[in-house]
């Protein structure tokens, strides 16, 4: 199983919201939680690009890594 790594501030509104049961972080959670999935989901995505051994399978990895980071298509090579 992998690991991944949060910011300190995550990790205490977590522990509020979990543990002291406090809500009021609740939304900074979400969207905390929503950044780093869409962090993991590009890095898996740039991850295949550079190892894939199929040019096609290659090529729509880093189309789709490109454009999930939000890269014009005016500035792609």
């Amino acid at each position: 199983m992998k690991s991944v790594q949060i910011p300190e501030d995550l990790f205490c509104d977590l522990f509020l919201y979990h543990v002291i049961g406090i809500d009021e972080p609740g939304a900074r959670i979400k969207a905390a939680l929503e950044q780093k999935m869409e962090a993991l989901k590009r890095h898996d995505l740039y991850t295949k690009y550079r190892t894939s051994e199929n040019e096609a399978h290659r090529e729509e990895a880093r189309q789709q890594y490109l454009d999930s980071a939000g890269i014009l298509k005016n500035f792609r090579w």
